[in-house]
């Protein structure tokens, strides 16, 4: 089994990275999708050959509770319609963890089912929570899965100043995920899937 790097660094070089997309100016971003629920933008990621993405919506609701909804743990698998089975494989100290997920099928099947091996950092950011995670090439690939690679990704909740019951949650996702797959139907497949995780969240907060 391969070692988790030491998790201190990690945490804080996945934070960093995170603060630095969300002070990318927004006319580097080109939209993507537009919802009632959510606004996807994207651009050239500098990480590998596909996409950064933005995602924003407001949600009616505080933002530990929205965070509790996204952030590891027995919840997640309640809602999130892509996410088929998630297990925590190790837990650090201030909410560090190392998961391992595996996703449903996309795209009537073209995107097949793939597995994840996740860090995940939660902590606090402004008057709100930032919760991130980076994949790690780490444990056996288990048979019928292609192992896709999240570069760091991240999502922030704050609570809206005149709306403090209401909270801006922004993502930043650049997910790579590996086999063989024609580029543009990852792409139409990214910008949906975001769109979806707002109104299944949405959903999933009024229950």
């Amino acid at each position: 089994m391969d070692l988790v790097p030491d998790p201190a660094p990690l945490a804080m070089n996945l934070r960093n990275t995170l603060i630095q997309y969300h002070s990318i100016p927004d006319s580097e971003w080109r939209l993507a999708k537009r919802t009632k629920d959510a606004s996807v933008w994207r651009k050239p990621s500098e990480e590998f050959s596909g996409y950064l993405y933005k995602a924003q919506g407001v949600l009616e609701d505080a933002t530990n509770r929205i965070v509790d909804h996204i952030r590891p743990g027995p919840s997640r698998l309640d809602w999130d319609s892509l996410m088929t089975t998630m297990d925590i494989m190790e837990t650090f100290q201030e909410n560090c963890c190392v998961m391992r997920y595996t996703t449903a099928g996309q795209l009537w099947n073209i995107v097949a089912p793939r597995e994840f091996i996740d860090f995940s950092y939660t902590t606090s950011y402004e008057d709100g929570l930032l919760t991130c995670g980076i994949s790690l090439d780490y444990g056996e690939v288990r048979p019928n899965f292609v192992r896709g690679f999240n570069h760091p990704c991240g999502w922030f909740c704050v609570p809206l100043k005149d709306y403090p019951s209401h909270s801006l949650l922004t993502g930043y996702i650049q997910t790579e995920l590996r086999g063989m797959l024609p580029q543009s139907a990852v792409d139409t497949a990214m910008s949906s899937t975001l769109a979806n995780f707002y109104s299944d969240l949405k959903k999933a907060l009024k229950t």
